[in-house]
């Protein structure tokens, strides 16, 4: 499949240039299909057939191999989540918090990668702020950050910059210091290709919604399975142990303990299309693509307004205006979705294997007078 071909697909764009992306990715017929299909048959015809139970676990164990296959993990390493904010969570509140206990982010999150730690401040755990400068990180300040604390959250891939982080490098700092390293990489999935092993990171929350192009609900959780088997969860239900029944609690092995009860598992499926579709575009296609689209784009952006790098590393490209709310409503008025930034101020657009040069055309004269 080309980027032209999956264009086609993607009722959303009949009747705007989509360059929103990186906020929600405009599924494709065919992943919408695959939801109300499965959908259909579960509530329908499973009651009378396999069972609505049996139906949902087979098709959440297969939704595990196809997402451990394609993030490069095992199917065990795996659990399925609501979105990339219920992956973080279910770490935040599966870990035993002592007061003085250190978490450490970066001033790069979203929310997300925010507010589980500010929410354990309460309960006396010190979060310190690693401070960037245009989306980088000082190495050095982050490894002194690092050297005592517990847990470490930053993103592989950051949403106000567009920067990629080196996962690697900030993974082995905080194993060194005896830290879990934890990475939002809802940003990468979809842009272009992952290897969690090569990463070495112990956790990855990601979610299918923004460059897989698939459903809200369909998030999906990498736990490295030494560390799966060291924690708990708090929050327990049937999914993540091995028998509901018995007397005992005995925890699912792996990341499917952080699992917990009844959730529709159609937008997970959807995911299995969505992620057969990326595949079939090629992420090396669709990663070139991006940067192509990006590069066109930021070379009519003015000196001094560009804040993501010259040469983009995503699809993600945010830059200055005098007025970011109002610049986003007139270009939506003019048919073009892009977005606002609380921090950067800034208005930020979105390039995936979709889009086109016709977009950039699109932007670029919408944004005629703006600067």
């Amino acid at each position: 499949m080309t980027p032209d071909e999956l264009r086609t697909t993607i009722p959303a764009l009949d009747d705007v240039t989509y360059l929103n992306t990186g906020a929600h990715g405009p599924s494709p017929r065919p992943i919408v299909e695959r939801a109300t299909e499965f959908l259909e048959y579960h509530e329908y015809d499973s009651p009378g057939d396999d069972g609505p139970y049996p139906t949902a676990f087979d098709a959440y164990e297969a939704v595990r191999e196809d997402v451990a296959a394609f993030i490069g993990a095992e199917t065990e390493e795996v659990a399925l989540t609501q979105s990339t904010t219920d992956g973080i969570n279910r770490i935040a509140t599966a870990l035993d918090w002592e007061p003085g206990d250190v978490v450490v982010r970066t001033d790069l999150e979203h929310p997300a990668g925010i507010l589980p730690w500010r929410r354990l401040e309460q309960e006396g755990v010190e979060v310190r702020v690693v401070e960037s400068d245009a989306g980088r990180l000082d190495m050095d300040q982050y490894a002194e950050a690092v050297a005592d604390a517990d847990l470490v959250c930053f993103s592989a891939l950051t949403w106000n910059y567009g920067t990629r982080l080196p996962v690697r490098e900030l993974a082995d700092i905080a194993r060194d210091a005896g830290a879990l390293s934890v990475v939002d990489a809802v940003q990468s999935f979809g842009q272009y290709p992952v290897d969690v092993e090569d990463w070495g990171a112990d956790i990855v929350a990601g979610a299918g919604h923004k460059w897989l192009l698939g459903p809200w609900g369909a998030g999906f959780l990498y736990v490295r399975r030494e560390i799966a088997e060291e924690i708990e969860p708090h929050a327990v239900g049937y999914r993540g142990v091995t028998e509901p029944n018995a007397d005992g609690l005995d925890f699912a092995p792996g990341a499917k303990r952080f699992e917990v009860g009844t959730t529709n598992p159609a937008p997970h499926v959807a995911l299995r299309e969505a992620i057969d579709i990326a595949e079939r575009v090629g992420l090396d296609r669709t990663e070139a693509h991006i940067r192509n689209l990006a590069s066109r784009f930021i070379e009519t952006v003015p000196e001094g307004r560009l804040l993501s790098p010259h040469d983009p590393e995503s699809g993600l490209v945010s830059f200055e205006v005098s007025d970011p709310e109002g610049t986003v409503e007139r270009l939506k008025s003019a048919g073009v979705v892009v977005r606002t930034l609380p921090e950067p101020k800034a208005v930020r657009a979105s390039f995936h294997n979709f889009n086109d040069e016709s977009d950039v055309a699109a932007l670029r004269d919408g944004l005629d007078g703006e600067w």
